[in-house]
């Protein structure tokens, strides 16, 4: 998108990306292209409505599809943060308990300790490598598919197709 300036540079337009209330069915134009006005349910109509949704995402969250998604994210995360948690703290106490050995050098004025530290930097980008190559081979498309199952069921809700 482009760098707006102008009087207008403070609104948001239809060609921003990041704008999803078209999406919603908010800020639809009408016939004379401005924006139509927002419909609200009758008093009364809106608390059915919150109350019915609220139950298609308590029925999508104990879901098979739901629990399959977060059983992925849990195996790929806790085993994840147990492994690096373990590595920082060994590293952490090494450095505190052993001085001797993290100062010892390994070629010029490169030590042990430089070599751990900057582990410790390898390691966090790995592990975020990982999780993302987890997460679009694991997980995305299952949830992607979860999350327009349940755009489908809020809406027939909300329409009062149920």
């Amino acid at each position: 998108m482009e760098k707006y300036d102008g009087p207008d540079s403070g609104n948001v337009r239809f060609d921003d990306p990041w704008y999803d209330a078209l999406a919603s069915g908010w800020g639809e134009l009408d016939g004379t292209g401005e924006p139509a006005p927002a419909v609200l349910p009758a008093r009364g109509e809106h608390e059915d409505r919150t109350a019915r949704a609220a139950d298609v995402y308590l029925e999508v969250q104990h879901s098979a599809a739901f629990q399959e998604v977060r059983s992925r994210y849990r195996r790929f995360v806790v085993p994840a943060v147990a492994v690096f948690f373990t590595w920082y703290v060994g590293y952490v106490v090494t450095a505190t308990t052993a001085p001797d050995f993290m100062a010892r050098p390994v070629a010029g004025a490169v030590n042990v300790a430089m070599l751990a530290g900057l582990g410790q930097f390898l390691t966090t980008f790995l592990f975020t490598w990982a999780y993302a190559r987890h997460a679009r081979l694991r997980r995305d498309r299952a949830a992607l598919d979860l999350r327009w199952d349940t755009e489908e069921l809020t809406r027939s809700v909300a329409g009062g197709e149920r």
